[in-house]
């Protein structure tokens, strides 16, 4: 950890002792894990306080680990123009657990939350506008949840017989592919140029 992040990561840790923070160092980044209930005053915090001044929200988004008793996820990116330091706050959640907007800390989180509410299926309190963003408003489900399946549940084409756009469930009309490692676009057996200089194991 730099000496820089060190001193940030001690100054948070002593004006915010009483948000539960834990904080360590991933990707040459500071990264906190906070509650979720004191979510918005650690992020007001980080915005305001003249040691920290992360003006800006990079990024808000979820990780899915469908096997913890958390399920999820809810990641803060922020950017501190004035201190050229990037910061990654992180908060776990069940899965039906409400999270805090933070759209009165940041007014970019507004979209950021919205993707988050329609890929993950997270609910953020006190956002002013909850609605899905990326996918179809009678769409079911959340796709990028670990167990979403890969075809999706629905598919949206156009039927050339009906002159229009029909929505069906998904038909596969092709059994998984058998792989043949030995074809010539598995397992070439012939030396590729460069090869000849790999070592042998």
């Amino acid at each position: 950890m730099s000496e820089a992040l060190q001193k940030l990561s001690a100054h948070i840790l002593e004006k915010r002792s009483g948000f539960a923070i834990a904080s360590s160092m991933a990707y040459g980044e500071l990264a906190l894990t906070a509650a979720p209930d004191t979510i918005i005053g650690l992020l007001t915090f980080l915005r305001d306080d003249q040691v920290c001044k992360f003006t800006q929200l990079i990024d808000l988004c979820g990780v899915d680990y469908p096997n913890r008793e958390k399920r999820f996820d809810v990641v803060y990116h922020l950017l501190s123009l004035h201190r050229n330091h990037r910061i990654r706050v992180k908060i776990e959640v069940a899965e039906d657990a409400p999270v805090p907007s933070a759209t009165a800390v940041w007014p970019a989180a507004n979209w950021y939350e919205r993707e988050a509410f329609d890929l993950y299926g997270l609910q953020f309190t006190g956002h002013p506008d909850l609605r899905r963003l990326l996918t179809d408003y009678g769409f079911t489900g959340y796709p990028l949840r670990k167990d979403f399946p890969l075809t999706g549940f629905v598919e949206l084409r156009y039927d050339d017989e009906q002159k229009r756009v029909v929505n069906e469930p998904v038909k596969l009309t092709q059994d998984f592919r058998k792989f043949d490692f030995m074809s010539p676009w598995e397992g070439a057996k012939h030396i590729l140029p460069g090869d000849e200089k790999a070592t042998k194991s």
